[in-house]
């Protein structure tokens, strides 16, 4: 493992330590601020469908697309309010008001999770803790393993979903050299970001899968967003590498 920065411990699953963030804790909503929130697409799959807004509204509105050329894929990032403090959209005096739907980086904090596709398909996965100075959580709560503060986070389909995308984003002809082009980076937004935009795309014959779709597919179709984002995945893997 490369050298991580100070404060960056390396655990395992059954690694405890003691952390709480409530309102009492002095701290409460600093790590709120002066942040690059990185969203993934369940991310925004469940804050769009928490505001009830259709994706590429909630793209316009809170999201800022990121495309660095010395990127692979084009990040997407939470959009910060310029109160002097870069806070996020969505903190109050009272904590989150997105909470049941906060981005999975805020629920996992203080860990931060890594995962990779290993070579025998499975999740290679990779976990620090996170002690920033700032943070006095650690004074707080029961001790537990990360495995059980996972849990207790509901970071279980977060991981599902970011998981199944690393058979595009580390496709085995990615790591032997093949670059996505601007079309396919636009597909890349579309497919994983802009979900209600892609399912009426397909339902309207602009987009197309090479095979008879699954019912769970079709379930994506109807309605079911996480299934969709499923599909999204699976199309983009035949529209960037022929599968």
């Amino acid at each position: 493992m490369p050298a991580l920065p100070d404060g960056f411990v390396p655990i395992s699953t059954t690694s405890r330590f003691r952390f709480a963030c409530h309102p009492e804790v002095p701290c409460f909503t600093d790590c709120c601020r002066q942040l690059d929130l990185a969203l993934t697409p369940y991310d925004v799959l469940r804050l769009k469908n928490r505001l009830k807004l259709h994706s590429g509204r909630f793209l316009e509105q809170y999201v800022i697309i990121e495309w660095d050329p010395s990127l692979l894929f084009p990040q997407c990032y939470l959009t910060m309010i310029d109160d002097g403090r870069a806070s996020c959209v969505f903190v109050s005096p009272a904590g989150c008001t997105v909470y049941e739907d906060r981005p999975g980086a805020c629920r996992a904090y203080p860990v931060g999770r890594g995962a990779s596709a290993g070579r025998d398909g499975g999740i290679e996965e990779t976990l620090v803790l996170v002690r920033e100075p700032h943070c006095l959580g650690f004074r707080e709560g029961p001790s537990r393993t990360a495995g059980e503060y996972f849990a207790g986070q509901g970071l279980d389909e977060y991981s599902r979903c970011n998981d199944a995308l690393l058979t595009v984003t580390q496709h085995q002809r990615i790591r032997n050299g093949f670059r996505p082009s601007r079309r396919q980076l636009d597909q890349f937004i579309l497919a994983l970001y802009n979900l209600d935009t892609f399912r009426q795309e397909y339902n309207d014959g602009r987009i197309t899968l090479r095979r008879p779709l699954r019912a769970d597919e079709l379930q994506g179709l109807a309605g079911d967003d996480e299934q969709l984002l499923l599909l999204g995945i699976r199309w983009l893997r035949q529209e960037m590498f022929g599968e």
